[in-house]
């Protein structure tokens, strides 16, 4: 299997975010310019800097992230400053869920999320598929899991 990217959809809700954070970090200097404690151009200034800032690592973010399923395990590829590589062995695959949030459906999205064995919190989120994509994926590593399982057992 080649490497599969997210839908782009997803840039959607990653640009939203980032719109978001963007007037989260512009609020406190907006106050400060309305109490006139800043100059009125200074929330105008943070506000252009964190949203040019913010939504293009948000569209980077989309470009960067891909996976591959293959028969051993899921490789995943995303990060934007930080590249992360990860690589998720089929054998310590414990359960897979497909998750849809109110964000995500609202823009027709879903997420599928794969728990593995080993330390608290060790799980992978794949988010960005159709709900129908996000289902097959969840089926296919489950069918993949019980294979890769049958095969490692003693």
């Amino acid at each position: 299997m080649t490497a599969q990217t997210l839908h782009p959809r997803v840039q959607v809700v990653w640009v939203l975010r980032a719109v978001l954070l963007s007037a989260l970090v512009t609020a406190p200097f907006a106050g400060g310019a309305y109490l006139e404690y800043l100059p009125r151009w200074a929330p105008v200034a943070v506000g252009a800097v964190a949203l040019t800032l913010t939504v293009a690592h948000a569209l980077l973010r989309y470009r960067r992230w891909s996976y591959e399923i293959r028969e051993d395990a899921i490789y995943l590829d995303r990060g934007v400053i930080t590249q992360v590589r990860t690589t998720v062995p089929l054998v310590r695959i414990q359960h897979v869920d497909s998750r849809r949030g109110p964000i995500e459906r609202s823009v027709g999205l879903a997420s599928c999320v794969v728990y593995t064995a080993g330390s608290r919190g060790a799980d992978v989120r794949i988010p960005g598929l159709t709900p129908d994509g996000a289902s097959d994926l969840r089926e296919e590593l489950k069918r993949l899991a019980i294979r890769a399982d049958g095969e490692d057992a003693v």
